[in-house]
């Protein structure tokens, strides 16, 4: 294909809108992948002309957060600015939020950013539910005739390539799709924006220049990514991190998701192959030996020797942190002889003579050494540069030896000056799309050609599921454990993840039921969902584990493990009466007795039954409390990978944190109020807490209400004298 080339997006907007009659189906990545200057550009056109239709399918549009005014507006808005400085948003965020999308353009999503549509009519009638899996067939199915995407250039073994770089998810499932398309006679329109900012991804992330149709390329559109800093991490959630890693087997493969639950994973991750007696003291403290018969069954908690391999259609900022510890290192290969030689401890990456004998054995070359299977075994260092096929033949420092890979006098040659010293393009993470802080991105940007052929981005349609290539991934991803976050569960297993029983979408399923439903088909493999076990809403607490729900995300007949902080419910192939009692021990202690009386009354439980003793005192501060003790230890950081706020930020936010819950309880809050108003401070040590938060001259009487209590937190914390 010739391709047209653009240093400006008008231009292109032009014959893009030329070329397809101005009616324009738009398929964009989530994330990071959207080219936003020609974005903006064709939907200000649409909105400047009715008499374009425009209609937008995508997911995770992201802009720049806007902090709640007061407070929280005065300490966040300086690191908004540090952060996102450059970054262009897509304008039909404001549009979206305002409810104001004009008539000719449609926008779809299939997955919001958490919790950030509630209350937007516009985005809940008009949010695609799909499984990321069906992503790519859905927008064919929709009539997409445009995709767009943000890509980088560079090159790769001498030759120029684009990179996909962080979406590969649905776009290498989208290119057999629009040529088969094509071939029907559809005009179907493919733009490429250049953003030399994008990490320059390998393996299944380059594509040709020439799979383009128009390729932009201007260095002013060479933009700040969206790089979200990293979240605190909870006691609530490294209690739920040290649960799941305790299941997470040496050798196995793993998957978890964005957040500061996958975080947390992470973290005790390393604690175990770091530090382990104290990993392990950790895990007894947090009531390890509750579910202690599972952890001998499937799990482990010695350190890591043979390690993970990442299979995760998020490739997140935690698993480059595994990566670069040593954890995330067990490499797998795109050939099911190799893999499965591997697997059984016939060959190893270190490759000796006799490796020959066993893929011989096994196949790999067939009947005949053909050229194909030749070259094949030099691409993953089999055969060193010394063997050659030409002629038909198998060569060895260009004398012919013959093809019969069952001719002893041949093997023995090979065996002896053609065997390679290592197996090449071992794969330690496969993933469909990333997002991370800044200090991920510029990690990818660093890294050597060997580390990057090491990780590949490829499609969902691979990662998330088993119908590409099922028996290399099955042999590939041995022992998984996928490991995803919900909102709810009911006493029954089953998971609330994307949305509420009144309709509204939280967020969206994205690709969790895939991992679930492929956790159920693979041998030996698990499904994790990590359930909070409350949540506060002005004051109240209520249960995340409830009698029953009107929506579930993933049904009761897949549930298989749930995780709360107070321990692990393992429900896979129990009764109801058994999977009910299960969860009523990862449930809080306080809603405890009302759930169980409810599943009594529906016949569910015998009206016998009492919660073991055992399983009473599940309660926040214990958790709370045996963190804390630890933490006295320099172990469990607020921040475990990492943070963009400076220190002095840290403990503002700190105080913050405490002012927000103060809010909650109005006595204690007054009484905190008598007490910054009678108190009084050095003003050398407070001076520059306020001046980071522009508070020094406080006007009006909320103001020095703000400032007082601040200075008193601050001094609560013992920041200042």
């Amino acid at each position: 294909m010739t391709n047209a080339t653009y240093s400006d997006v008008a231009a292109c907007v032009d014959d893009v809108i030329k070329q397809l009659d101005k009616n324009i189906v738009l398929g964009i990545p989530l994330g990071i992948g959207k080219p936003t200057q020609f974005i903006n550009e064709l939907y200000r056109r649409a909105k400047e002309d009715a008499s374009i239709s425009l209609r937008i399918i995508t997911a995770l549009s992201l802009e720049r957060p806007k902090p709640a005014p007061g407070l929280e507006s005065k300490f966040l808005e300086p690191v908004f600015n540090r952060l996102f400085d450059g970054y262009v948003a897509p304008e039909y965020v404001q549009d979206l939020k305002k409810q104001q999308i004009p008539d000719n353009i449609q926008l779809c999503e299939f997955f919001f950013k958490s919790g950030s549509m509630m209350g937007n009519d516009y985005a809940q009638q008009h949010y695609i539910s799909s499984n990321y899996t069906h992503v790519a067939r859905d927008m064919i199915d929709q009539g997409a005739n445009l995709l767009a995407q943000q890509v980088c250039r560079g090159e790769y073994e001498g030759q120029s390539y684009l990179s996909l770089s962080s979406n590969t998810d649905v776009t290498v499932d989208l290119l057999p799709l629009i040529e088969e398309e094509r071939k029907k006679g559809k005009t179907i329109k493919i733009v490429a924006q250049i953003n030399q900012k994008m990490p320059f991804m390998l393996n299944d992330a380059l594509v040709s220049e020439d799979d383009f149709d128009m390729v932009i390329d201007n260095p002013e559109y060479y933009t700040t990514l969206f790089a979200p800093p990293n979240m605190p991490v909870t006691p609530v959630d490294f209690a739920i991190g040290m649960h799941a890693s305790a299941l997470v087997k040496d050798g196995g493969t793993l998957q978890i998701g964005i957040g500061s639950l996958g975080d947390a994973i992470v973290y005790a991750c390393q604690l175990k192959d770091e530090h382990n007696a104290t990993y392990n003291e950790a895990l007894d403290a947090l009531g390890r030996e509750k579910y202690q018969q599972l952890i001998d069954k499937i799990g482990d908690t010695t350190p890591f020797k043979e390690g993970l391999y990442g299979s995760s259609e998020m490739f997140v900022n935690g698993f480059l942190h595994l990566i670069k510890k040593g954890i995330v290192k067990r490499k797998v290969y795109e050939d099911l002889h190799i893999q499965r030689l591997i697997n059984e401890g016939k060959i190893q990456e270190t490759l000796t003579p006799n490796c020959l004998d066993e893929l011989i054995k096994a196949g790999f070359f067939g009947d005949l050494f053909h050229e194909e299977q030749v070259l094949k075994a030099k691409h993953f260092g089999i055969f060193n540069e010394r063997v050659s096929w030409k002629h038909g033949q198998i060569y060895l420092d260009n004398r012919t030896l013959g093809n019969d890979p069952h001719e002893h006098e041949i093997v023995e040659k090979l065996k002896h000056s053609g065997i390679g010293q290592k197996l090449k393009h071992g794969i330690i993470m496969h993933g469909g799309f990333f997002l991370g802080p800044q200090d991920f991105y510029d990690a990818l940007h660093k890294m050597s050609i060997e580390e990057l052929e090491a990780i590949c981005m490829t499609s969902v349609g691979h990662v998330n599921q088993l119908l590409i290539n099922e028996d290399l991934v099955i042999a590939q991803r041995k022992e998984a454990r996928f490991i995803n976050t919900g909102l709810m569960a009911t006493l029954n297993g089953a998971v609330v993840s994307d949305g509420l029983d009144n309709g509204k979408i939280v967020s969206g399923v994205g690709g969790q039921y895939n991992f679930v439903s492929m956790a159920h088909a693979l041998p030996c493999a698990r499904s994790i969902l990590l359930i909070r076990s409350t949540r506060e809403s002005k004051g109240e607490v209520s249960s995340n584990v409830v009698w029953n729900y009107g929506h579930t995300t993933i049904p009761r007949h897949l549930r298989d493990i749930v995780i709360t902080e107070y321990g692990v419910a393992d429900l896979r192939g129990k009764t109801d009466c058994d999977v009910m009692k299960a969860m009523l021990n990862v449930t809080d202690s306080r809603f405890q007795q009302e759930l169980l009386e409810q599943a009594k009354q529906n016949g569910k439980i015998e009206q016998s039954y009492e919660i073991p003793e055992a399983f009473r005192n599940n309660l926040p501060e214990a958790v709370s409390n045996t963190i804390e003790r630890f933490r006295q230890q320099d172990l469990f950081p607020a921040f475990p990978l990492g943070t963009d706020f400076t220190d002095q930020e840290l403990q503002i936010g700190a105080c913050l944190k405490q002012l927000k819950a103060l809010q909650t309880h109005k006595v204690d809050l007054l009484k905190t109020l008598f007490r910054a108003f009678t108190h009084h401070h050095q003003e050398e040590s407070v001076q520059p807490f306020l001046e980071r938060m522009s508070m020094t001259d406080a006007k009006t009487q909320k103001e020095k209400i703000e400032q007082k209590l601040l200075i008193h937190q601050l001094h609560e914390l013992g920041v200042i004298a």
